[in-house]
């Protein structure tokens, strides 16, 4: 069943059109995430589902009845959806059971109250208040308050924003798996490619006010649909190549021409994971350490080049590579890699390649 869909919608502020035939819909018990650079359209559409903005073109649905069309406008209340927005807006005058229990009526309040904070971890805090609490402890109030009234539909407007790293990364998998196990159906925005691939079913990435791409994490990472999507994840590595024949070459080599790219000059983008190191030489497609950690995938041809420079970020070494008549390189490895100055192997993961005619660009 869908639970929310958009269907021709768009939106404009003055001059600005900050979403433009907008069409996707979500499945119930899905996790879809919103996501695209700032001022890209996604807040607002998020804020047109909940009813915040008036919608003044196409039409929004929840459970499969109509919601907001230009002649309709159900008001948020009667929507029963839950909202979770970036500065988690909690009464300081409330305790947290205050904060949870807000617009809940009826005998059974307080039992509702004990039941949520228990499923979020809080039961030891329901009398103390936002400003005792820590940035983690005050989003999953904020995220208990938006489970409380049992909404058919959550809305997360950027819920991690404000925590820092560390924090950031533990309450976002408390959330998942909190979301998960309650078969909660969220619409969630974030402008964090990272956050978007760990959280969600499915991705819509926005630009311009447009939708971009749709679909599992895995299509819209390996199967970009244009460069925007593909340098949106994050750094490339970019070379020329032509496709002729049975082949395509570059600066790296040849390899075999992949189904459905027509001849012609290509802008070969490579994923920094792609790059492998430390790969043995030999005929044909070749076996070999990933530098991403994947494990075994073929590859093709072996380069020799040289580590210019190593850095460390996060749970990932960062590699700098050079070599004679072959253009620098960007790898990415969760092993500890050669050490500067060093002369190793390198080979490309073909899963990694990304393909455009050359000067493809935008939507």
């Amino acid at each position: 069943m869908t639970a929310l869909s958009f269907q021709n919608v768009s939106h404009r502020f003055g001059d600005f059109r900050a979403v433009d035939d907008l069409s996707l819909d979500v499945a119930e018990g899905e996790i879809v995430c919103l996501l695209g650079p700032s001022g890209c359209g996604k807040t607002t559409s998020l804020r047109l589902a909940a009813g915040l903005e008036t919608l003044q073109a196409g039409q929004i649905g929840i459970n499969g009845k109509p919601v907001a069309t230009p002649g309709l406008s159900v008001p948020p209340e009667a929507r029963r959806i839950g909202m979770v927005f970036q500065d988690y807006a909690l009464f300081p005058h409330l305790s947290v059971a205050g904060n949870v229990g807000f617009g809940l009526k009826g005998d059974a309040r307080d039992t509702r109250v004990a039941e949520v904070l228990a499923r979020v971890g809080l039961s030891d805090r329901a009398h103390v208040f936002p400003h005792q609490l820590s940035g983690g402890e005050q989003q999953r109030v904020a995220l208990a308050r938006a489970l409380a009234p049992a909404p058919g539909l959550m809305l997360m407007d950027e819920p991690f924003a404000n925590l820092d790293v560390t924090l950031r990364n533990a309450v976002r998998d408390e959330t998942l798996a909190l979301l998960k196990r309650l078969g909660a159906t969220v619409m969630l925005v974030t402008h964090d490619p990272e956050e978007a691939m760990r959280m969600a079913d499915r991705i819509a990435v926005m630009q311009a006010g447009r939708l971009v791409q749709f679909g599992p994490a895995q299509d819209v990472y390996l199967k970009p649909a244009n460069r925007f999507m593909a340098t949106f994840f994050g750094a490339v590595n970019e070379l020329p190549a032509v496709a002729e024949g049975d082949r395509i070459t570059c600066a790296l080599g040849v390899l075999p021409q992949p189904p459905g790219v027509q001849s012609g000059p290509l802008d070969m983008l490579i994923r920094p994971e792609g790059v492998r190191l430390g790969v043995e030489a030999g005929a044909g497609s070749t076996a070999g350490s990933s530098a991403g950690g994947n494990g075994h995938t073929d590859a093709w041809p072996v380069t020799r080049m040289t580590v210019a420079d190593v850095r460390l970020i996060g749970p990932y070494w960062r590699v700098q590579l050079t070599g004679s008549g072959v253009p620098a390189l960007r790898a990415r490895t969760t092993s500890r890699p050669p050490a500067i100055g060093a002369q190793v192997n390198v080979a490309i993961d073909p899963e990694r390649v990304i393909l455009f005619p050359s000067g493809m660009d935008g939507l």
